[in-house]
């Protein structure tokens, strides 16, 4: 048996503490996370590898991304094997639209075996909007195509490509 805590990155604490078997898949691990948050785990989510230092490494996406073959999916990573020690860590991403960030560690494991992930320890009531998730949109109505066309200026009069002389750029 793991147990994992999960916390949300915001300001106010959001905290769950949950025991899941270690042959559970990270699959499973996301959908008893989506739960104890109070999601219904239909939303895309992604985990990363994370270090100490909670730098982010490498996707486990829900879904195989793969264009061909078997590639690295939620389904395909097994708990014991994707965190393998104490304190390994991981960072969730759940619904890309929002952006919900969770930051994963394993607190403890023992020899003891449970069928099923539950929730030990909540803190703190889920907010209504991620106030993390904002983005810089910038203004690119101030660009005129003529800022644009001025980068191109030697392409304005050729008849075909061959008269580009690629060697150039």
């Amino acid at each position: 048996m793991y147990k994992v805590r999960a916390i949300l990155d915001t300001e106010e604490d959001v905290i769950r503490t949950l025991t899941i078997n270690e042959n559970g898949s990270l699959e499973d691990l996301h959908f008893s996370l989506a739960k104890s948050f109070g999601f219904d785990g239909q939303e895309m989510a992604s985990f990363y590898v994370a270090d100490a230092e909670w730098n982010q490494g490498e996707e486990i996406p829900l879904f195989n991304m793969a264009e061909v073959g078997e590639g690295v999916s939620m389904a395909t990573c097994v708990l014991k094997d994707t965190l393998p020690n104490k304190n390994d860590k991981l960072i969730y991403v759940y619904d890309f639209f929002n952006m919900w960030t969770f930051y994963i560690e394993v607190v403890d494991f023992s020899n003891e075996t449970i069928e099923e992930s539950k929730v030990i320890l909540t803190v703190g009531e889920m907010p209504k909007e991620n106030e993390n998730n904002t983005f810089d949109i910038q203004d690119l109505s101030k660009d005129s195509d003529d800022n644009f066309n001025d980068d191109f200026d030697d392409f304005s009069n050729f008849q075909s490509l061959d008269d580009i002389d690629l060697d150039k750029y």
